[in-house]
């Protein structure tokens, strides 16, 4: 009963996460006024995870540790520059493609990143994909083209977006993330197989690069503005309820995500899609059609089918028993893999 209450409790906060950050961004991003700096929206999140983390490894007495995974394993600590350059790419992206893209529209497009990973995974990985798996990748791209057609027709037919907004940008923009999370994500479980570091640990190596990356990123984006109108102009309680939720909202799924399985996970991202788009008729004014409707559908069966377990072939015992322990540990390394993914967004 406990565990059933935990996962319940688990598939609410990953529905939640899921679905608030995109909605409130999109929402700070077309209100009228001062728009603060994406770019130092990321600086700060940043920052808050390492502090937050940093915070959570004294309170467990383990200051010690963190000093000799971070200085003395400098080696370990320099493999995360990759993943932690595209992570901070990624997530300034992502308030592109929010700020350019209805929000409804941005989440069903947003898991092509599905799509990338399990090809990355395919390639980088040598990992197997069932058929299932593979009928369900095609009915996710399929989903998101129609998703796009119906858009497209939409903006000839009349201006949808506002001024200053650019549909094109916006999914070159959300194209790109996905590239770059499919990518980081199997790069990273790749460097990281068999690491013994904690969820917490990992995030401070993260975010230390992410935070000195995200800086450069803001010198050469927006310097000369923020030094004139500085690094907090534009930022409104509504800001801050976004900053916080992308440093800690990502926390917290990283710390969740071990009580929900797959076919969870595959339902709370399905679940936030439909809950995007209903907040987004009532919030934004978003028209769902037919056409939107027939697309988001496949998204959302496809996301399901895809987290469905592969079926167990027949085997020895003893062939059973190696078969689940390696599962097991490929299941752990992939959860904390997911941990540390921008979550920004997206449970996979």
């Amino acid at each position: 009963m406990a565990a059933l209450k935990l996962k319940y409790i688990s598939l609410a906060i990953l529905v939640v996460q899921n679905a608030s950050l995109i909605l409130s961004i999109r929402y700070v991003r077309t209100l009228p006024g001062d728009r603060f700096f994406t770019t130092s929206a990321v600086v700060m999140a940043e920052v808050l995870k390492v502090l937050t983390c940093l915070l959570i490894i004294l309170f467990q007495r383990k200051a010690s540790c963190c000093y000799n995974s971070i200085v003395i394993q400098y080696k370990d600590t320099l493999k995360l520059a990759v993943p932690a350059l595209i992570y901070t790419l990624q997530n300034n992206l992502q308030y592109v493609a929010i700020s350019n893209l209805p929000a409804a529209t941005f989440q069903v497009t947003y898991q092509l990143k599905i799509l990338t990973t399990a090809l990355f995974s395919v390639l980088m990985l040598r990992k197997s994909l069932s058929r299932i798996q593979w009928l369900s990748l095609l009915l996710l791209f399929a989903g998101v083209a129609i998703v796009q057609l119906e858009q497209e027709g939409k903006q000839k037919e009349t201006t949808v977006t506002g001024p200053s907004q650019n549909y094109a940008k916006g999914l070159v923009a959300v194209i790109v993330s996905c590239l770059s999370s499919g990518f980081a994500g199997v790069y990273f479980e790749k460097i990281l197989k068999g690491s013994s570091a904690s969820v917490w640990m990992r995030n401070i190596q993260l975010g230390i690069f992410g935070t000195l990356l995200g800086l450069l990123g803001m010198w050469w984006n927006d310097g000369l503005a923020i030094a004139e109108k500085g690094f907090l102009f534009g930022y409104t309680p509504m800001v801050w309820g976004v900053i916080f939720n992308q440093a800690f909202g990502g926390l917290l799924v990283a710390v969740v995500v071990k009580y929900a399985d797959n076919i969870l996970k595959g339902f709370a991202t399905s679940f936030s899609i439909i809950v995007s788009t209903v907040v987004s008729v009532y919030l934004f004014g978003f028209h769902v059609d037919l056409l939107f409707t027939l697309g988001a559908g496949l998204v959302i069966g496809a996301v399901y089918m895809y987290s469905l377990p592969k079926a167990a072939a027949p085997s020895p015992s003893t062939a059973t028993l190696s078969s689940s322990s390696h599962s097991l540990a490929d299941g752990a390394g992939d959860s904390e893999t997911e941990a540390f993914l921008p979550k920004s967004v997206l449970v996979k």
